[in-house]
């Protein structure tokens, strides 16, 4: 057993309590995967010999186990997300196959597999609640899935290929954040910078400061020197406001090419990947990957989710043509003589964008300071949910100085959740994009009743504060903080108390997706954004004109938005269903080939966005890019109840959102999300509502 002092010296031992961020450091990671490694093997061969096919006697002690052991690895997949070093990475290489292997001996048990076999075949199986019986069924599917069914060479061979895509994952997403960070423009002269918004120039000027040598003078936003980077609140920026043109198309060849060339090439890795995913669906008895990535989702077959790519690329297609041609006109009447490039439509689209609509991101920016967008979002939260989140910065361990934390409480004023935000974008040693995870997962113990408290992990990139100036956001940063916020609403708010189909846990992934997007619509809800809206300086709430134009923008080139997202998720499901990786074609023929019916201008021949695409390659989206789509139709129904109660009707928003509280955000994965959007809406779901918020009907 792993003794107090044991975990005193090292914090990766400690098993209650929150996480020791600020103690973690990698020569910790060894020897706790080896104690805590060791301990639940020990143990795993222990329980099997004494398995009954029961809930008590199965699967509690099979969770007990695996509490334990999380609390080692956990914060360690964490921490390479927003802490990463090459320390950290070589630590966690030295043990993360022994952490595999114990994930497949699990996962290969037989006796485990025949206890549960027989808790669904036995006389207890009507016995167990709605949520118990998800989780067995899940555990029978997920063990399926790891190979229960293999014998011999199959088997080792399987486990041979579960570990090297372990590998090439976690080598695949540092090679993105390392050539992320190994490329920056740097321009001197203010021709090359004129008309960009005073906020990416400071952030620019920060930059510089912040890399440069000690000889060498302090950049400012008005004199510059200034350096830009391909992390999103520098890259955007300067795509849409560069003047020049070829300026823009430096950095969007460096931006399309990542990770595609020299010590960081993904090229091979992709190759790789591909090959042994077919190889492992097959070894399983699938045809393709794809088969093995929808036994475990909500839509029921390939052909359903390619048939829900025609239906959105149909109504989309030509709309975006149309948006285009609107594009191309309005450089023209700039004096653009030439057809315009890839880089040159952001720039234009922008144009576009401020003369239909009349305002700039650099207008709204003053009004979005995270502080007044948090207290938005929360008083939403209230509002909709009864619950309250309160400050609660420095009773918590963080890995950095900009992390902060937060309590939630529910109507009755009992502590439900806790959560970290992380906000700002740290090209130095943080991986880019937004995301939620699972710090602590809500469980009762079953033998004392004690409950753990779900706490999460709310990961942004946005533009941090520069000098006296807050962080004031851009209108999509607003956006994408509401959504990470909805995935942490439905793992903090969950009821259920059985780790496994707590949260989004046990949630079919292409469901989990239903929240988050739900969120996002109330950015476009009047006593939302206005609510909360305050000129850092002034004290001004945004006008009422400034809204209008926001609503009104909303769908500004959704056709070509759309197209976009459909040519992600055909192409994941191309490579990882069509695509053959032992024939001739590559994986960039097939990029072209989907963006045949797709994209209205053509890739570049070196486009390499593939080599950048962690969400298929190094995260949980393979064959699963559709989800986004997918559960975009779920989130616009959901929404059109609020919409049909009446925006402006508090009383009857407040019931609305209490019923979607009380089912999609606190049934977590306890039913299938089918059933649970059915219980909140009174029926299945519609893609009218979707198109709709599109503007495409």
């Amino acid at each position: 057993m792993t003794d107090t002092s044991q975990a005193a010296q090292n914090p990766l031992l400690a098993t209650s309590g929150l996480p020791k961020y600020d103690q973690i450091e990698p020569s910790h990671i060894a020897p706790a995967a080896d104690l805590v490694l060791s301990e639940a093997e020990t143990r795993l061969g222990e329980i099997e010999k004494n398995l009954l096919p029961t809930w008590e006697g199965c699967i509690e002690p099979l969770d007990a186990n695996s509490i334990r052991f999380q609390w080692a690895q956990s914060p360690l997949g964490h921490l390479l997300g927003v802490k990463n070093s090459p320390e950290l990475r070589d630590a966690w290489e030295a043990v993360r196959p022994r952490y595999v292997e114990y994930g497949l001996r699990l996962g290969q048990s037989q006796p485990v597999y025949e206890a549960l076999q027989a808790i669904r075949d036995g006389e207890e199986w009507h016995q167990l609640d709605g949520p118990q019986q998800r989780i067995v069924e899940s555990e029978l599917r997920g063990m399926k899935l790891s190979g229960i069914g293999l014998d011999g060479a199959k088997r080792e061979r399987f486990n041979e290929i579960a570990n090297e895509l372990s590998k090439l994952a976690t080598d695949f997403s540092n090679h993105v954040l390392d050539s992320t960070k190994a490329f920056a423009l740097v321009l001197t002269h203010p021709e090359d910078v004129e008309g960009m918004p005073a906020s990416a120039l400071e952030a620019a000027a920060d930059s510089f400061n912040k890399t440069k040598e000690d000889a060498q003078a302090e950049a400012t936003a008005e004199a510059g020197p200034w350096r830009f980077t391909l992390d999103i609140p520098s890259y955007m920026p300067f795509m849409k406001h560069a003047p020049k043109s070829q300026l823009r198309e430096r950095m969007y060849r460096a931006f399309m090419t990542r990770a595609s060339e020299g010590d960081t090439d993904n090229t091979p890795l992709i190759d790789q990947i591909l090959k042994l995913r077919r190889e492992q669906a097959e070894l399983l008895g699938f045809k393709t990957y794809a088969e093995v990535s929808l036994s475990r989702k909500m839509a029921p077959s390939v052909s359903d989710v390619e048939q829900m790519f025609e239906t959105l690329c149909t109504a989309s297609y030509e709309h975006g043509k149309k948006e285009l041609e609107e594009v191309r006109e309005i450089a023209k009447k700039n004096g653009v003589k030439d057809e315009l490039n890839l880089w040159d439509i952001p720039y234009w689209s922008e144009r576009l964008r401020e003369q239909k609509f009349q305002f700039t991101d650099e207008e709204l920016r003053p009004y979005f300071s995270l502080e007044r967008v948090l207290d938005g979002l929360f008083e939403l939260c209230h509002d909709l949910f009864g619950i309250t989140v309160k400050p609660a910065d420095g009773e918590a361990p963080v890995w950095h100085s900009d992390v902060r934390f937060f309590h939630i409480n529910n109507e009755d004023g009992e502590h439900i959740a806790s959560f970290y935000l992380d906000p700002y974008s740290r090209p130095e040693n943080k991986q880019g994009g937004a995301w939620m995870d699972v710090c602590l997962g809500r469980r009762r113990d079953p033998v004392t009743g004690e409950l753990q408290l779900p706490v999460a992990h709310l990961v942004c990139n946005s533009t941090p504060p520069v000098g006296e100036k807050p962080s004031l956001m851009t209108f999509r940063e607003v956006e994408t903080l509401f959504h990470e916020f909805g995935h942490g609403l439905q793992h903090m708010m969950t009821t259920v108390d059985y780790s496994d189909a707590a949260g989004i846990n046990g949630v079919e992934w292409d469901a989990v997706e239903l929240p988050s997007q739900f969120m996002e619509n109330w950015c476009y809800h009047k006593p939302t954004l206005l609510g909360m809206t305050k000129h850092w300086q002034t004290g001004e709430p945004l006008p009422e004109e400034l809204f209008e134009k926001i609503c009104q923008a909303r769908t500004f080139q959704a056709g070509l938005f759309m197209l976009r997202q459909l040519n992600l998720g055909m192409t994941d499901m191309q490579l990882h269903h069509q695509y053959d990786p032992n024939s001739d074609e590559t994986v960039f023929d097939v990029q072209h080939r989907v963006a045949e019916k797709t994209s209205l201008i053509p890739p570049l021949p070196e486009d390499r966005f593939l080599c950048a695409f962690q969400h298929i390659f190094a995260g949980g989206y393979a064959a699963g890019y559709y989800s986004y789509k997918w559960a975009e139709v779920l989130s616009a129904d959901a929404f059109s109840a609020f919409e049909e109660a009446g925006l402006d009707n508090d009383a009857a928003i407040r019931e609305t959102g209490r019923r979607f509280r009380d089912t999609v955000l606190s049934k977590g994965g306890g039913q299938h999300p089918m059933d649970i959007f059915k219980e909140f809406r009174g029926r299945e779901p519609s893609p009218e509502p979707l198109l709709r918020h599109n503007g495409l009907v």
